[in-house]
């Protein structure tokens, strides 16, 4: 996903403006993500059972969201194999992935509190510890740890290298001390387009991470946070939601400079 935002009369943001811009970002991202999960799988909600097409639906306008706001500032990577695979193609500072990274797993951390904090009558209504853990992080349908890595590969590749494409001669000449790059080079709304052909096409194997951020902060919340009757954290498949999608994106970024 790549956000670039010219604005001459704007002034440079400085480095904490993008780490706040990256918090606040990724808290949306997951605060409306995680909360569509919610609202579907757990008891009482008034969204009870609404389905995939709501979950696909509320993560690609979650994405929308966190793009619209942290993209004038920081360009709205909101994703760990984001800020690493426009790294990996030289267009974006490797001075910054560091910070970019720790913004992005606390502002996760943070909207899957909020999520909690929204719904927590439902966490402690629900039995199912599976359906409240899936309010916080990904899960195979099928636990098969090579080809749910494969499943998250393609997920993130397929984002990151159509954004690319799609992104085109806006890239050139964009150093990565120049243009603000990250989430959606074509604006907020091809991007969470984008987000949910993944969801609708790809997401059905694992839930489509493709974001290392949106599965590891949420997922550590869930071990910390109290609810009746939560389960596990699932810590053994951990693993593939954060380093498939890095994997995937750098892949899209190497055949992306390669073609």
């Amino acid at each position: 996903m790549a956000f670039i935002y010219l604005n001459k009369n704007r002034k440079k943001s400085n480095v904490m403006s993008e780490f706040i811009a990256e918090f606040l970002g990724t808290m949306l991202l997951i605060l409306l993500g995680n909360g569509v999960v919610a609202n579907v799988v757990l008891n009482k909600t008034k969204g009870n059972n609404s389905g995939w097409i709501v979950i696909t639906m509320g993560w690609g306008l979650a994405v929308f969201t966190g793009v619209a706001v942290a993209g004038p500032v920081s360009g709205a990577h909101i994703n760990p194999a984001v800020t690493i695979g426009l790294a990996v193609a030289g267009m974006f500072a490797w001075s910054k992935v560091g910070l970019f990274i720790a913004a992005q797993m606390l502002g996760a951390a943070m909207g899957a509190f909020l999520v909690w904090l929204m719904y927590r009558d439902h966490f402690n209504s629900t039995e199912d510890g599976g359906a409240k853990l899936a309010c916080f992080s990904t899960g195979p349908a099928i636990r098969n740890l090579g080809s749910n890595a494969i499943s998250e590969v393609i997920g993130a590749f397929v984002l990151m290298f159509v954004i690319f494409y799609l992104a085109g001669p806006s890239f050139e000449g964009a150093g990565v001390e120049g243009a603000k790059i990250g989430l959606g080079t074509l604006g907020a709304l091809p991007v969470a387009l984008l987000v949910v052909a993944i969801g609708l096409s790809l997401g059905g194997t694992t839930g489509y991470a493709i974001n290392p951020a949106r599965d590891l902060g949420p997922r550590i919340m869930h071990a910390i946070l109290p609810m009746d009757n939560k389960g596990t954290s699932d810590w053994g498949y951990s693993l593939i939601p954060i380093v498939a999608p890095i994997a995937g994106a750098v892949i899209a970024a190497a055949l992306f400079m390669f073609l």
